[in-house]
């Protein structure tokens, strides 16, 4: 006896159809399978399952803002900002996806982690590769913590690379100072790889703009974006903060940082310092 399996559906009319025999198909196109099957938790507790699937989610959000942010510097480079906020825009909706994983998380109690967390060794969010290219490519430029990838050879020689790259805030001093804005040499041409160090001349360029909005629009309108990039980063830092806080206190994390001591020292860091102290001297 043979079994019919169709091949088409009517759905209120309409006769989808799709192939049996290997074409593309939704889970295919998307991998699916192997998506839902990359998550292998090391206890039966019921809290790990999510705990793995959030920071999966949160790896797979990092990769798509590293893709957004590498086109939009190619675009400034090219001196095309409009099409380049657009994408640095998309950055600070996908960080608004990353803030509210972190209350998902904090679904879970500190018994409920307890329960898992000497299994997961010394692996840590403070190893994602990932998350230090993106701080990189946006300006906290901390050499140091390069390091903590050298055991894995390919994650490492990403790192660096970002690391010795110009940043977002760099490329876009450079494309102010091509529109005819007014920038010292040495903020224009340095170690990439060092700190960037505040400047009273770059604070005096935008102040320019910022008094000039009009004359400057394409430049002050840039910034404006690069303002609210860094509001929602700082943001997805400060609930991570909080999260960590209210699930382990002050206790190290599991990688060996100070944890929540770690993460407030981080919410001072200033990835465009200028845009936010010129706003006084307005």
């Amino acid at each position: 006896m043979s079994e019919h399996f169709p091949t088409s559906v009517n759905l209120e009319g309409e006769d989808i159809h799709w192939s049996p025999d290997g074409g593309l198909s939704y889970g295919r196109y998307l991998d699916i399978e192997t998506i839902l099957g990359a998550q292998h938790p090391l206890t039966s507790e019921h809290d790990e399952m999510m705990f793995i699937i959030i920071h999966q989610a949160s790896e797979l959000w990092l990769k798509l803002c590293l893709h957004e942010l590498d086109a939009a510097i190619e675009l400034l480079k090219a001196d095309e900002a409009r099409p380049a906020m657009k994408m640095l825009a998309r950055i600070a909706r996908i960080q608004d996806q990353l803030t509210q994983s972190w209350a998902v998380l904090a679904t879970m109690t500190p018994s409920d982690y307890l329960k898992f967390r000497d299994r997961l060794g010394q692996s840590s969010g403070f190893q994602s590769a990932q998350y230090r290219m993106l701080e990189y490519r946006l300006g906290n430029k901390n050499a140091a913590l390069a390091r903590v990838h050298q055991s894995d050879p390919d994650a490492y020689k990403a790192v660096v690379k970002a690391l010795e790259m110009p940043s977002l805030y760099d490329e876009t001093l450079k494309y102010a100072a091509r529109q005819g804005l007014s920038l010292p040499g040495h903020v224009l041409d340095r170690d990439w790889s060092g700190a960037y160090e505040p400047d009273d001349a770059v604070e005096a360029m935008w102040r320019e703009v910022y008094l000039d909005t009009g004359r400057w629009w394409e430049v002050y309108e840039f910034a404006e974006k690069l303002v609210d990039l860094e509001h929602k980063f700082q943001q997805w830092r400060f609930n991570h903060m909080k999260t960590v806080e209210r699930i382990i206190g002050f206790r190290r994390g599991t990688g060996g940082s100070g944890g929540v001591s770690y993460l407030v020292k981080a919410l001072n860091l200033r990835l465009f310092p200028e845009l936010w102290t010129v706003r006084t001297t307005l």
